[in-house]
């Protein structure tokens, strides 16, 4: 099993859950995160006074996976969440020792 995590554009969302509902994947989470990388931030104006932006607003998916599906699921974020501009965002694929269902006590890919 795999816990894979995206971080995206806010915008993208709907395209990426899409997406991966066409490969079957049944469920995710979605946090409203802030974050800057390459990007560094940008400046806006606001009343009249310009100020730095720091941290942008991101998207992070978190979406536990069996291992066989993992590439598909990568692709299709890809492929939806791509703009080709600087901060699209990142993923990251992580391994899951223990998935367990709260409900029916139901263990790892059963669990999913």
């Amino acid at each position: 099993m795999k816990l894979v995590s995206a971080i995206i554009k806010p915008f993208k969302l709907d395209d990426v859950r899409e997406a991966i509902a066409g490969i079957g994947v049944e469920g995710m989470t979605v946090t409203e995160v802030k974050g800057f990388g390459r990007q560094k931030g940008h400046t806006e104006l606001y009343r009249g006074a310009e100020y730095q932006v720091d941290f942008l607003p991101k998207v992070k998916l978190d979406i536990a996976i069996k291992e066989e599906q993992v590439e598909f699921l990568v692709e299709a974020i890809i492929a939806a969440a791509r703009t080709g501009k600087i901060g699209d965002g990142k993923i990251f694929v992580t391994e899951l020792e223990q998935v367990v269902r709260i409900r029916t006590g139901e263990l790892d890919n059963e669990a999913l």
